[in-house]
């Protein structure tokens, strides 16, 4: 049996604890409280991640600016909110938890208040960037209050299960309402939505309060100088990750610098982590195997996540249609990921883990391989089966992944908990953000790919493209009645079909990448559970041999 204190903290005053006391049975309609607080929490910071990074281009002309500076907004936020989970978790420790909620959450209404006010790209910048570190602790506050809600034996199934698909409900969500909230108030509405919530959520934090930990003093100087370092660093990485195919990598020299930059850092606090008794991170166990495998497997479902994230939705962007004629397969996301996660949450256990998983990606390969298969034609009700596919294997993924690794790392005791909160939202963060640079890249090397092979079809002798021409420029004829201007307007037209053509081509590519990566990722699996399951079955004879 887990104490339950051992998730909400630990007392740095005693390293040998006693032993706790049989945890009080909470009543159920407080239990459900906590439940909506976390699902609130969870929501107030995923809406305010993704209700900018969603209408990208409808608040590029509200702000005057293009496509790729507004862009800076979703760096500006993700750029302290990667690192800021390390400190907090410290920060809490030393301050406690019920002044650290209301006090993260009061100055998260008082930056969303300014958004009101901003009409400038340069000012909603920086409010972004104080935005992300406001909104940083929400997603621990959210895990924190699903664990109260639960007796310690279904902390890591249940209470994992609920909080993890709320966070993945977020980004399908911000989608289905932007469309609602821009004709309300466009820049305005978004934000008077963000603010609504966080001024519920400031109640609720009010009327429920966390379990009181014991406070000690245990932020020391090299703590603020490590966590500064990796900081520095991870911020770097988020803004390389964020701009770098705008700008393109081998383009912008900055870009390099910046990399340059997050190596040094992260390296140099790696060594003064190294050389500390009490350390803020325990690089060493950080590096271990189980750790090390723990992270390189949600950093890789994370890649192949982004499937449904970016890559589905940047598709029919591409075709012309916007969120509010794509809502449908938002909803039937939402509703996969409802069901997907209460199924996990009904047969989760240690020994079900690899199948779980093992369903998980059976389901990514199907979903991601049906969507390679779109044309110009393809609208969201031919992927409405493909898209449930994808949302379930996103529920289904996450909770077990992380009930195990949380389990492991309080076998070693409750102080390494900090350390594992940190990869696993270091993974989450980072491994969004290194997913949509990668698929986002990678489209774009292979549209001028596919837009070369197409251009070079394209010859004007051919009659097949000289009938072509005459069929776009038929609309055109009786207002342009220069013919070689007529002309020129359907080699134009054409162009962008082609266009188009191409695009549709590497989003198909990308489709199937992440079902190749996926079906890889499944044999993985198979193998290691197989070899396994071998030398379990060859344990007793060796013991008998033996014997």
């Amino acid at each position: 049996m887990i104490p339950e204190a051992e998730f909400v903290g630990y007392n740095p005053i005693k390293t040998d604890p006693p032993a706790p006391a049989a945890p009080v049975r909470m009543h159920p309609l407080r239990s459900a409280a906590y439940i909506g607080a976390s699902t609130l929490l969870s929501m107030t910071q995923g809406l305010g991640m993704n209700l900018i990074a969603t209408n990208i281009q409808q608040i590029q002309g509200y702000l005057g600016a293009t496509n790729t500076e507004t862009t800076w907004l979703v760096a500006a936020y993700m750029a302290p909110n990667v690192s800021l989970s390390i400190a907090l978790i410290k920060i809490r420790n030393q301050y406690g938890l019920r002044n650290f909620a209301q006090l993260s959450l009061a100055i998260f209404v008082l930056v969303s208040l300014l958004h009101l006010v901003v009409t400038d790209l340069q000012s909603a910048i920086i409010i972004r960037f104080v935005s992300g570190i406001a909104a940083a602790p929400l997603s621990s506050l959210a895990f924190l209050y699903a664990l109260e809600a639960f007796p310690p034996s279904r902390k890591l199934t249940i209470a994992v299960c609920i909080v993890l698909t709320n966070i993945s409900l977020a980004s399908p969500l911000a989608r289905l309402l932007s469309p609602t909230l821009l004709d309300i108030g466009q820049w305005g509405g978004l934000y008077t939505f963000e603010i609504s919530l966080a001024l519920i959520a400031f109640g609720v934090i009010y009327l429920l309060p966390l379990t009181p930990i014991p406070r000690a003093k245990v932020i020391e100087k090299l703590d603020i100088v490590s966590y500064l370092l990796i900081a520095v660093g991870f911020g770097c990485t988020a803004v390389t990750l964020v701009t770098g195919r705008l700008y393109w990598w081998f383009e912008a020299p900055w870009l390099g610098m910046l990399l340059a930059v997050a190596v040094t850092t992260i390296t140099a606090a790696v060594i003064i982590e190294l050389n500390r008794e009490k350390p803020l991170l325990d690089i060493r166990w950080i590096a271990s195997k189980e750790v090390v495998h723990f992270a390189g497997t949600i950093l890789l479902f994370r890649l192949v996540v982004s499937e449904q994230s970016t890559v589905a939705n940047n598709f029919f962007q591409n075709l012309g249609l916007l969120n509010d004629q794509i809502s449908m397969i938002y909803i039937v996301s939402m509703i996969a990921m409802v069901v997907a996660g209460l199924s996990c949450a009904a047969v989760m256990t240690p020994e079900r883990v690899p199948a779980i998983h093992a369903v998980a990606l059976i389901l990514l390969i199907v979903g991601s391989y049906m969507d390679s298969q779109s044309t110009n034609l393809t609208r969201p009700a031919q992927m409405y089966a493909s898209q449930a596919c994808i949302a379930a294997a996103t529920a289904l993924f996450l909770p077990p992944a992380m009930s195990v690794g949380l389990s492991s790392a309080l076998k070693r005791g409750p102080n390494y908990i900090l350390s594992f909160i940190i990869v696993f939202l270091a993974t989450q963060s980072l491994g969004g953000l290194f997913g949509q640079a990668v698929f986002g890249t990678f489209i774009t090397m292979r549209e001028k790919f596919h837009s070369n092979i197409l251009a070079e079809s394209i010859v004007l002798s051919d009659p097949l493209v000289v009938q072509r021409i005459t069929q776009l420029t038929g609309g055109y004829s009786r207002l342009i009645t220069d013919s070689a201007l007529l002309n020129a307007e359907g080699i134009a037209l054409l162009s962008q079909q082609t266009t188009r053509e191409a695009n549709i081509l590497a989003y198909n590519d990308a489709f199937l990448l992440i079902a190749g990566i996926s079906l890889f990722a499944l044999i993985i699996l198979l193998t290691h559970v197989s070899l396994r399951a071998i030398l379990r079955s060859r344990e007793p004879s060796l013991a008998v041999q033996t014997s």
